[in-house]
């Protein structure tokens, strides 16, 4: 099972500068070095999605779902209404007629009678079967009728028709003219105080958004309808304490400091060019061109000579002025064995064979063919370890200062990374001790999550509307689901958890981090928890702080 990461357990990122570009991949010196192996950096964010709260359903359809990250990039076109319902707060309608409370409605509209059409009901999202629940609802006949009393006098008081004086509209014209608006108010003054009302008899919580089945609706009838939406699993948890995991040696070695201070002098060296002529010799700086052929892996021999079987032949490998260490400790030994003791100016051709684990994947276990160019010879002089030095990286106190600085961040940085290594081994070992049906209107918000963000990085790097367009969204969705399933599960482990270990999350803790937040930002600290109450991000956060105190809670328990 892949690593699952409990959300925001390495929520700070160091944002340090990166490397110059000779330090790893292609057109840099990761061709030539050692050093580079692929790390996969993707953090998974466990924010659940979301168990939200019963919409105010105000359709008999099916409630539709928020739009997928595939439905936002269609450009849909501008719909034309009949009407709008009208409530007593201004609302507008395409027909030049207005209500005294600002209602608009159109006396050239025609509606079929909304008594006795049949509904079409539009599918709702999937639901998962072991956890869906429904509710019947029945509202008696008389409710219903005094409702439809009470929402037609309001449109007979408000609405302003040719022929007719304000508050004089004969109640069989409103009923002919608005059937739609009446209904659709009719239903909003009743489907969902109801539907509360049975979910709270049954006891019974509602994850997902209810879809309306088999709605009646007639004046001088019962209102009757189903309402089906999913419920969270029922799961035991015991047993999750027995899980061990070793807790890491996390202690920062002198090896580790040296090498980390010698990137910090490295940064901050100056190359210079070596005037007089001579060859490359052991420290040397070589400043190259090059130019590299992969080597068939499959070759036959023919009249012709020496041909190709592969499919295609690879890209040729290019770099211009490349620098390289001669006798570096991280310079591959062809590299050195070729350029050492060559001159400014020569050229060179030799093959380099690179293991089979090397960083850079389409180099790993190839043999590369190199056409060289010693450009120049350079000589890298680092910096005096002194209070100026110092003084340039921060530190106003000294340069031993700066070094017990260092040492204390880089010790952090260590403790931190193998913790949550540790902390997402301890998770993948609980999670797999519970199976359970996971609801599918999580695991679908999940995948819309993961595909937002992938659509954001894709916009990032250039990538137009009109080619993501084109992307095959159903396919993109099947490959998220597997990984989307076991974040939902991960996180519904995570929370049961929390609640048997009472792990709770004060305003405090909370107001801290929208600080943190407010700082990253830059935005107003104010405006930004305003909104994030607005929205609901203020509720996730809180939930996203609750599953990372919950993972140290259980790593401070479970590691030894």
């Amino acid at each position: 099972m892949r690593g699952l990461t409990l959300p925001k357990l390495t929520r700070r990122v160091d944002k340090r500068r990166r490397r110059a570009p000779d330090a790893c991949g292609l057109g840099g010196a990761g061709l030539f070095t050692g050093a580079c192996r692929s790390m996969e950096r993707e953090g998974i964010d466990l924010n659940p999605t979301g168990m939200t709260e019963v919409n105010e359903m105000t359709t008999d359809e099916a409630i539709v779902p928020k739009e997928t990250a595939e439905q936002q990039l269609e450009e849909v076109p501008a719909e034309e209404h009949e009407h709008s319902h009208g409530h007593e707060d201004g609302h507008e309608h395409e027909d030049g007629h207005e209500h005294e409370d600002g209602h608009e409605h159109e006396d050239s509209h025609e509606h079929e009678d909304s008594h006795e059409h049949a509904h079409k009901h539009q599918p709702g999202p999937s639901l998962n079967p072991l956890l869906t629940r429904e509710v019947a609802v029945e509202v008696p006949a008389d409710e219903v009728s005094k409702t439809y009393r009470t929402v037609i006098k309001r449109y007979q008081k408000l609405a302003r028709i040719p022929g007719f004086r304000v508050g004089k509209v004969p109640e069989s014209l409103v009923r002919t003219k608005f059937a739609k608006e009446v209904r659709q108010e009719v239903l909003e003054a009743l489907v969902s105080d109801r539907f509360r009302k049975a979910i709270a008899e049954q006891k019974v919580q509602p994850v997902s958004e209810p879809q309306l089945l088999d709605l009646q609706l007639t004046d001088g009838q019962p209102l009757r309808f189903k309402a089906a939406f999913e419920v969270l699993p029922e799961f035991d948890i015991a047993g999750y304490e027995t899980v061990r995991v070793e807790r890491p040696q996390t202690e920062l070695t002198d090896e580790e400091f040296e090498a980390e201070l010698n990137r910090v002098l490295d940064s901050h060296a100056t190359v210079e060019t070596v005037e007089e002529e001579r060859a490359l010799q052991q420290g040397d700086w070589a400043e190259i061109q090059f130019r590299g052929e992969i080597k068939p892996l499959a070759q036959t021999v023919t009249e012709e000579g020496v041909t190709s079987t592969d499919a295609a032949p690879a890209e040729p490998i290019t770099g211009e002025d490349v620098l390289i260490e001669i006798g570096g400790k991280n310079t591959l030994a062809a590299f050195n064995d070729a350029l050492r003791g060559t001159k400014a100016g020569q050229e060179l051709t030799f093959e380099v064979e690179y293991p089979g684990d090397f960083g850079e994947r389409r180099l790993a276990g190839q043999t590369v063919g190199y056409d060289v160019t010693v450009k120049a010879i350079k000589r890298k002089t680092y910096p005096e370890r002194d209070a100026e030095l110092a003084k340039e990286l921060g530190n106003d106190e000294g340069w031993e200062a700066y070094e017990s600085q260092l040492r204390e961040r880089r010790s952090k940085l260590k403790r931190e990374a193998l913790e949550s290594g540790a902390k997402n081994k301890m998770l993948d070992e609980v999670v797999e001790r519970y199976h359970f049906p996971v609801p599918e209107s999580f695991v679908q918000q999940r995948v819309d999550a993961r595909l937002e963000r992938g659509l954001r990085a894709l916009a990032q790097q250039g990538m137009k509307p009109e080619d993501m367009r084109r992307l095959d969204f159903v396919g993109l969705r099947a490959a998220q689901r597997d990984e989307a399933e076991r974040e939902v599960r991960a996180s519904l482990v995570v929370d049961r958890i929390a609640d048997a270990e009472g792990v709770v999350v004060s305003d405090q803790e909370l107001d801290n981090e929208v600080l943190m937040l407010s700082i990253q930002t830059r935005e107003p600290y104010e405006s930004l928890r305003e909104r994030l109450a607005e929205d609901g991000g203020l509720a996730r956060l809180r939930e996203e702080l609750r599953r990372e105190k919950t993972g140290n809670v259980l790593y401070e328990k479970l590691a030894s």
